[in-house]
């Protein structure tokens, strides 16, 4: 029986196949080479991470097509997806842990956008009312909520009290007209030191709170970092030097803040827990900088898309619960609730008894 003849492609088809595959490679190389290069030197890099999501999937489908055609750019190809087999964990996990043992303390983080993304017609305050009797719900030990939102008229300590009975509320609020909003975590448990962080010419902060769990004590801390405070529809409006003076202004700074978290935990007499929204994806600078030390909660108990920004989902994720050693994550979760432009992460923790630092 003869053969069939080997398929062959034009000089343009495959000019342009070749093309696309050096495209798609480059973008992969400079979305890991985001990890290590400072924003405030080349602060685009940092949007190479960001599109990795959309990038990643294309150079697959690039990739299967190759070896189907027998392209030269295969080898390409295989080679520069060689790393998203470390990279791509921090987006998506194929299964959770199993046989896990009992879970002993539960962390929740969530930033609740103000109170203003939920169902139309409802008022700040009755939209808080219902996150409270979510949060509740849920029944964790901690709770770190970022962007709360209050008006000027309302006490924040009667609310807190009313609406999270079982909880010791601390918080951070800034001040504006008629409104005060930042960041509360609440506890259940034994609570011994409280601070913060703040952020030089910036809105957002980091709180922290010393808390004992079980067997070990622990620094919590909840963080909101520097937002891009852009949107499609601000884009569309403002012209491109103002657009990308905010994504420069957002990027370079966040690297900033994470570098005083880093030094108060550095300087902590117990090990920490590092939650909240840090405004920026696993493939980033700052993620990588935060993550050494600790563990991703999402990587090692969840399972499925780790994205939590609704508004572009699957392909951001922006919010985590990053653990220490002494903690072992039994259990991890997203839940889309539609209070919020984010969705909120649940995760559970077994105390190992080991020594945490």
């Amino acid at each position: 029986m003869a053969k069939a003849p080997k398929r062959k492609h034009g000089w343009f088809s495959s000019l342009s196949f070749g093309s696309v595959a050096m495209a798609l490679s480059a973008l992969l190389v400079l979305g890991y080479l985001s990890i290590i290069v400072p924003p405030e030197k080349a602060w685009f890099f940092t949007l190479f991470g960001l599109i990795y999501p959309i990038v990643l999937p294309l150079t697959l489908v690039l990739f299967v097509a190759a070896l189907v055609r027998r392209s030269r750019t295969r080898l390409l190809l295989a080679l520069v997806l060689v790393p998203s087999l470390f990279f791509a964990g921090r987006y998506f996990q194929f299964s959770a842990p199993k046989d896990t043992p009992e879970p002993t303390l539960s962390v929740v983080s969530y930033n609740v956008g103000l109170f203003r993304h939920g169902p139309k017609g409802k008022e700040v305050l009755e939209l808080a009312g219902e996150v409270a009797d979510y949060v509740n719900s849920l029944d964790a030990d901690i709770v770190c909520l970022q962007e709360f939102f209050l008006p000027e008229n309302v006490s924040i300590d009667g609310w807190l009290r009313s609406h999270f009975p079982a909880y010791k509320a601390e918080y951070y609020m800034l001040t504006g007209k008629n409104w005060r909003a930042g960041n509360v975590t609440l506890t259940r448990r034994k609570a011994s030191a409280k601070g913060k962080e703040d952020f030089e010419k910036s809105t957002n902060m980091a709180l922290w709170t010393d808390v004992s769990p079980d067997s070990l004590d622990i620094r919590v801390y909840n963080c909101h970092f520097e937002s891009y405070n852009i949107s499609l529809p601000g884009i569309i409006k403002r012209d491109v030097e103002e657009t990308e003076a905010k994504l420069r202004r957002s990027i370079t700074e966040r690297p900033r803040q994470v570098a005083k978290v880093l030094r108060g935990i550095d300087s902590a007499p117990v090990p920490s827990i590092v939650a909240g929204d840090f405004n920026d994806t696993p493939l980033s600078y700052t993620y990588f900088r935060l993550i050494r030390g600790r563990k991703d909660s999402f990587m090692h108990a969840g399972k499925g898309f780790g994205a939590t920004y609704s508004a572009l989902w699957p392909l951001l994720r922006l919010d985590y619960i990053l653990y220490p050693k002494g903690l072992e994550a039994v259990s991890y979760r997203i839940e889309k609730v539609k209070y919020s432009d984010h969705y909120p992460v649940i995760a559970q923790f077994h105390e190992t008894g080991r020594d945490p630092r």
